[in-house]
C-alpha cells in the first residue's frame, strides 16, 4: 500500500465487513519545514519534493515496523503539523479527521510515528477511541517478540519497564483505588498507581542486578579471548542494512537474515578467517534505527559492549536505500551515545552493501565516488548476496588489524614440529620457506605474544 499525504480534506471510502484483528493505522505527524524558517534545513538546495520524500521514507519505515510484528497496515498517512500540541501532539482538527478515518477503516490500533508524552497518549486514545502506540512503544514491542535468549529478554523487559513506569497515568479505575496500610493502625495506605510504580521499580532493580551478572560474564569471555590472538570485528549499521547476510557470507554461518526490520536481535559471535590464515571474532549486533529509544540503548549496553571493545568496526550501509545518508547519520548518533567516535578512521571501515541492486553504469559511478574519498576514510563496495567485494573487504580488515600487530622474521629448525605448530596456532604465518633444514618464516603476532616469539625463536622485528 502506498502511504499518502493527509492534509485534512481527503474523503476516504468506508470499507464493508467486520472489524479485523490486528488492523492498524499508521500516522506520520511530521513538522512542516518552512523555507527560511527556524526549522528549515541548513542546505539551501533542499527542495519541497526532497522534504516530502524524506517524510515519505520515514512513514514507509514506520509502516515496516508495524508489519514486523504481523500487524495489517490498513492505511499509512502523513499528517503535517506546524507545531507540537502539548495535549495531543497534533491539532484538534487533525485529531477529528484521524478519528473519522480510524472508524471508517475499523482499526484497533493507531501508531503515531513520534515520541508521545504519557498525557498525549492518553488524550489521543480518548479522542480516537482506539489504542495508541508511539514509535518507542512499537519498537519495544518488536524487540519483545524477537528476543530469544535469556539475556535479550532481560534487556527488553528492562527497557519496557522503564518506558512503562512513566506511563502509569491512565484513567484506569484500578489505579484510583487505595489499599490499606500495614497493621490495624495504618494510615490511608497507598494508591494502586503508587503500588504499581513500586512493583515496577522492584522488578527494574532485580533486572539491573541480573544484567550486571551478564556484563561480568561477558568481561570474562573477552578476557579469555584476549589470551589468544583473536581480535574482535563488530558489525554495526541501520536495521535491514544487510549485516546478518554479510555476517553469514564472511563466516559461513547460518544466522537468520530476512528482509525485515530488526530480523536479528540477540548478538552472535563466529570465527572469521583472514586472507593469510589469521583469525578474528566477528560479532553481529542489533540494528540501529532513527530515534532509537534511549531505554533500549541503555538496556542493550551489555550487548553493545562487544562494539565498544571491538578492534575494528564495520559500519554496514544499504547504499541502495534512498535515505542512505540519513541512516548513516542515525548510526553515527548512536555510536556517539556509546562513546565511539564515528570518524575514527583507524577503527571504523565503511561498507557500502547491496551494490548488486545497481547496473554496471551505476556501479561505476559508485566506484568513482568511493575513489574520491580521503585515503583514511575509504568505502568498501560489497554485495553480501553475490559475494562481490568480499575478498577486498577481508584484506582491508586484515590490514587494520595488522596495524596493531608486530611483524617478525625468524628461522626455526624444521625438526622443531612443536614450535612450528605453536606459531601456526598463535600467530599469522605470512611467509614460510625451507632452506638447509630450517624454515625461514615471517609471522605477525599480537602484542601479548610478541615477547614470547622473540625470546623463544630469536625473532627480529621486520624493518618497514
Amino acid at each position: 500500500m502506498e502511504p499518502r499525504n493527509f492534509d485534512g480534506d481527503a474523503d476516504r471510502p468506508r470499507p464493508a465487513g467486520a472489524k479485523q484483528t490486528g488492523r492498524v493505522l499508521v500516522i506520520g505527524p511530521y513538522l512542516r519545514v518552512r523555507a527560511g524558517g527556524a526549522d528549515a534545513p541548513s542546505e539551501s538546495h533542499v527542495t519541497s519534493h526532497q522534504i516530502l520524500r524524506d517524510a515519505q521514507a520515514r512513514l514507509d519505515e514506520a509502516a515496516g515496523l508495524a508489519r514486523a510484528i504481523d500487524l495489517v497496515v490498513a492505511d499509512a498517512i502523513i499528517a503535517p503539523i506546524s507545531q507540537i500540541r502539548p495535549a495531543t501532539y497534533i491539532g484538534k482538527g487533525k485529531v477529528e479527521e484521524i478519528a473519522a478515518l480510524a472508524k471508517s477503516l475499523d482499526v484497533e490500533l493507531v501508531v503515531m510515528d513520534c515520541a508521545l508524552a504519557p498525557i498525549q497518549q492518553r488524550n489521543l486514545e480518548k479522542e480516537l477511541d482506539a489504542k495508541v502506540l508511539d514509535r518507542t512503544g512499537l519498537i519495544l514491542e518488536i524487540f519483545g517478540r524477537r528476543a530469544k535468549t535469556k539475556e535479550g529478554s532481560l534487556q527488553v523487559e528492562l527497557a519496557h519497564l522503564n518506558y512503562q513506569r512513566s506511563r502509569l497515568v491512565r484513567s484506569w479505575t484500578h489505579l484510583e483505588r487505595q489499599r490499606g496500610g500495614f497493621g490495624f493502625m495504618g494510615g490511608p495506605g497507598e494508591t494502586q498507581i503508587e503500588a504499581d510504580r513500586r512493583l515496577i521499580q522492584e522488578r527494574i532493580s532485580k533486572l539491573e542486578g541480573e544484567l550486571k551478572k551478564v556484563q561480568a560474564t561477558r568481561r570474562l569471555h573477552r578476557a579469555g579471548r584476549q589470551r589468544v590472538p583473536y581480535r574482535v570485528v563488530a558489525l554495526v549499521g541501520y536495521t535491514n542494512a544487510g549485516k546478518s547476510t554479510l555476517f553469514n557470507r564472511l563466516t559461513r554461518a547460518d544466522v537468520q537474515a530476512a528482509d525485515m526490520l530488526f530480523a536479528t536481535l540477540d548478538p552472535t559471535l563466529r570465527a572469521l578467517t583472514l586472507p593469510h590464515g589469521g583469525k578474528a571474532m566477528l560479532s553481529d549486533t542489533v540494528g540501529f534505527i532513527s530515534n532509537l529509544p534511549t531505554q533500549l540503548v541503555a538496556a542493550f549496553r551489555a550487548t553493545l559492549e562487544e562494539v565498544l571493545e571491538a578492534d575494528v568496526i564495520l559500519h554496514v550501509r544499504d547504499i541502495s536505500h534512498e535515505d542512505a545518508e540519513a541512516q548513516q547519520s542515525d548510526v553515527d548518533a548512536v555510536l556517539r551515545q556509546l562513546g565511539i567516535n564515528p570518524d575514527d578512521s583507524g577503527r571504523i571501515i565503511e561498507v557500502w552493501n547491496k551494490i548488486d541492486r545497481y547496473d554496471s553504469e551505476q556501479r561505476e559511478e559508485l566506484l568513482n565516488i568511493a575513489a574520491r574519498r580521503p585515503e583514511d576514510h575509504p568505502a568498501m563496495l560489497v554485495s553480501a548476496v553475490s559475494g562481490e567485494g568480499i575478498d577486498a573487504l577481508l584484506a582491508a580488515i586484515e590490514q587494520r588489524l595488522a596495524a596493531k600487530r608486530t611483524t617478525l622474521d625468524l628461522s626455526i629448525d624444521a625438526a622443531d614440529g612443536a614450535g612450528i605448530s605453536w606459531l601456526h596456532r598463535n600467530a599469522e604465518v605470512l611467509a614460510k620457506e625451507l632452506h638447509d633444514g630450517r624454515f625461514d618464516m615471517t609471522v605477525r603476532v599480537d602484542e601479548t605474544k610478541r615477547d614470547i616469539v622473540v625470546n623463544r625463536f630469536d625473532a627480529v622485528p621486520r624493518v618497514a
